[in-house]
């Protein structure tokens, strides 16, 4: 038993987990290697792949986004120029009207006082007229009747035409001065 012990006391030396096996070491090492190879030559890569894609895709996204940024920008540049554009052109055209309104205005103004002073000058030239052929109306009918109440009255009769134009421009003129004294 003794023998068998120091077989066993032996065995556990040399299976102490302090002693170096090195074949052991030597296949990990190897497996190592071989993982190592693989992970460089096809791993990394796919990692290196896959970050430089979303790198740029990331980095595409921001320039995209800066681009519609700055057209959007550019957009809203033109849409305010615009918008002032059409004021002003508004302003323009409503100013325009207005004068053109009180252009219109005067002109019809002008029109009615030229046609009312026209129509006021053919009603003057007509009264003028109308009193003009009624004086000469008044006139033949007033000398007629002062003619034959003069005849009357003096009980001759004024037959002389001449001296009955006298006798009525003399009565007309009389008939003219009571009614200008009167006037005044």
């Amino acid at each position: 038993m003794k023998s068998l012990m120091i077989t066993a006391a032996e065995d556990t030396a040399s299976s102490s987990p302090l002693a170096v096996n090195w074949a052991e070491i030597l296949v990990v090492g190897v497996g190592f290697v071989i993982l190592m190879i693989i992970v460089v030559k096809f791993v990394v890569p796919m990692f290196e792949k896959t970050y430089a894609e979303r790198t740029e895709a990331i980095e595409g996204g921001i320039a995209r986004a800066e681009k519609a940024q700055a057209e959007a920008s550019a957009a809203l540049d033109e849409y305010k120029k615009q918008l002032t554009d059409a004021r002003a052109e508004a302003n323009r055209i409503r100013e325009e009207a207005r004068n053109e309104g009180a252009q219109i205005l005067a002109d019809l103004k002008d029109k009615a006082a030229a046609e009312s002073a026209r129509i006021t000058e053919q009603a003057q030239a007509a009264i003028a007229a109308e009193r003009q052929a009624a004086v000469v109306s008044l006139r033949s009918e007033v000398g007629s009747l002062a003619t034959t109440l003069a005849g009357r009255i003096v009980g001759e009769s004024l037959d002389d035409d001449a001296r009955a134009a006298r006798v009525v421009d003399r009565f007309l003129a009389d008939l003219e001065q009571q009614s200008e004294g009167a006037n005044r």
